[in-house]
C-alpha cells in the first residue's frame, strides 16, 4: 500500500479520494493538478494507479523505427525532420531500398516495425501501399505499426479515397496498426497558431475512429511543452478519453516531450524533468480507460523514463534502433536501446520487465 503524502488542500484530498474510489477526474481536476508542486502526491496516486491495473509489469517491445521518405509538404513550426523535394538531405526510399537497410539492422528478435515519414506528395498513393508490402513480404513475422493519423487523412487527399478505404488499401498491403503521431496538441487554435498544417483536430480523431471501426487497434500521443495552455493539455486527454470510451481501440498514450530545434539549446529550452514527470501522471490519471501510459526515453531520457515507471508508466518503450524525428529536432538522447539495457532499467525501479508484441500479448516475463 502506498502512503499518499497528507495536503491540507481540500481539492486534492477531494481528487484522491475520487481517484480511489474510481470515479473519472474533470477538466477542473486535471488544470488543478497541473497547476499544483506537489509531485509525490500526483506520483504517489498514478502509481496506485499503474499497479491497479498492471501490477509491477512494465512492457517494452523488440522494434525499429523506419522512415520511407522525409519529404513534406506541411511546415510545421516545431519540426526539423522535414525538407522539400531536392533539398540537400531530402530522400524516398524505395521497398527494396528500405529492406536493404533493415536487413543490415535486423534480427530475429524484432518483433515490430514502426513506420512514419513525411508527407510525401511527389509520390502517389500506391508508393506507400507498395513499401508496406515489400516490408511484409519480406518480413511476414513481424507486425507493421505504420503511418499516423495525419498521414492517413494526406492519403485521402492524394488518393481521392475515403480514410475507410486508405486503411482497406493498407491493410491488404500488411497495415496492423496506427502509430499514435500526428496529434500534437488537439486544439484548433494551438494547430494555427504552430502552422499544423495536416489533419485538424476533428481528423485526427476520425481517422483513428475509423480504424477502430476496421478492427485496428491503434497509439495516440501528445506532444506537449510550447506554445499550449495547461487547459488545453487537459482538453486533448479528455478528447482521447471520449474516443477510448466510445471504441476501446487505443492500445497506450505516449507524452512526447517537445525538443528543441537547436541541439545545442540550453536547459531553459527544454522541458524540466518535474514537467515530464507530472505530465506522465496525469496522464496516468486522467486517462481511466486506458491501460498503458508510456515513457518514451528518446524524449526525457533513459534515468528518468526509469523514474517514471514509479508515477504511472507501465511502458517503457523499445529498442527503436536509429529514432530520427526527436533527434532531428535536438533530442539529446541514445537513438536506440538494448533489451538488456531496458530490462535492467526497469528492475532498477523495481518493477518487472515484460518483452511485449505490438498488442501487449506477453511474448517473455523476465522475473
Amino acid at each position: 500500500m502506498n502512503v499518499v503524502i497528507p495536503t491540507e488542500d481540500t481539492h486534492m484530498q477531494h481528487i484522491i479520494e475520487k481517484v480511489r474510489h474510481g470515479e473519472r477526474l474533470t477538466l477542473e481536476d486535471g488544470v488543478f493538478l497541473y497547476q499544483s508542486d506537489d509531485l509525490l502526491t500526483i506520483g504517489q496516486l498514478a502509481n496506485e494507479v499503474a499497479l491497479r491495473k498492471n501490477g509491477k509489469k512494465v512492457y517494452f517491445i523488440e522494434n525499429m523505427s523506419l522512415y520511407f521518405t522525409n519529404v513534406c509538404e506541411a511546415h510545421c513550426a516545431f519540426c526539423n525532420f522535414r525538407k522539400d523535394e531536392g533539398e540537400e538531405g531530402s530522400y524516398t526510399l524505395s521497398g527494396q531500398q528500405m529492406i536493404e537497410y533493415v536487413e543490415q539492422h535486423f534480427h530475429p528478435g524484432v518483433r515490430e516495425f514502426h513506420i512514419v515519414g513525411g508527407h510525401n506528395a511527389n509520390v502517389p498513393f500506391q508508393y506507400y501501399v507498395d513499401s508496406l508490402k515489400a516490408l511484409k513480404d519480406r518480413f511476414p513475422e513481424v507486425t507493421l505499426k505504420a503511418y499516423t493519423a495525419a498521414e492517413i487523412d494526406f492519403f485521402s487527399r492524394i488518393s481521392g479515397l475515403t480514410y475507410r478505404e486508405v486503411l482497406q488499401e493498407l491493410m491488404k498491403a500488411g497495415l496492423q496498426s496506427l502509430t499514435g503521431g500526428g496529434a500534437e496538441i488537439l486544439s484548433d487554435h494551438y494547430r494555427k497558431k504552430m502552422r499544423v498544417d495536416k489533419a485538424d483536430v476533428t481528423q485526427y480523431l476520425q481517422v483513428h475512429r475509423t480504424a477502430h471501426e476496421l478492427g485496428l487497434r491503434t497509439h495516440t500521443t501528445m506532444l506537449y511543452g510550447s506554445i499550449e495552455t495547461k487547459e488545453d493539455r487537459i482538453r486533448h486527454l479528455m478528447h482521447i478519453r471520449e474516443l477510448q470510451d466510445e471504441t476501446n481501440g487505443f492500445l497506450v498514450f505516449i507524452p512526447l516531450s517537445m525538443q528543441p530545434i537547436n541541439p545545442r539549446a540550453g536547459i531553459r529550452r527544454r522541458n524540466s524533468a518535474f514537467e515530464d514527470l507530472k505530465t506522465i501522471a496525469i496522464s496516468r490519471l486522467m486517462l481511466d480507460n486506458f491501460q498503458h501510459i508510456k515513457a518514451y526515453f528518446i524524449n526525457i531520457g533513459v534515468q528518468l523514463t526509469q523514474v517514471a515507471l514509479t508515477m504511472g508508466a507501465s511502458d517503457a518503450h523499445g529498442t527503436i534502433v536509429k529514432e530520427k524525428i526527436s533527434h532531428a529536432a535536438g533530442a539529446l538522447t541514445p537513438e536506440g536501446i538494448t533489451r538488456e539495457d531496458l530490462i535492467w532499467l526497469i528492475k532498477g525501479a523495481g518493477r518487472i520487465p515484460v518483452e511485449r508484441d505490438t498488442f501487449y500479448n506477453e511474448i517473455k516475463v523476465y522475473e
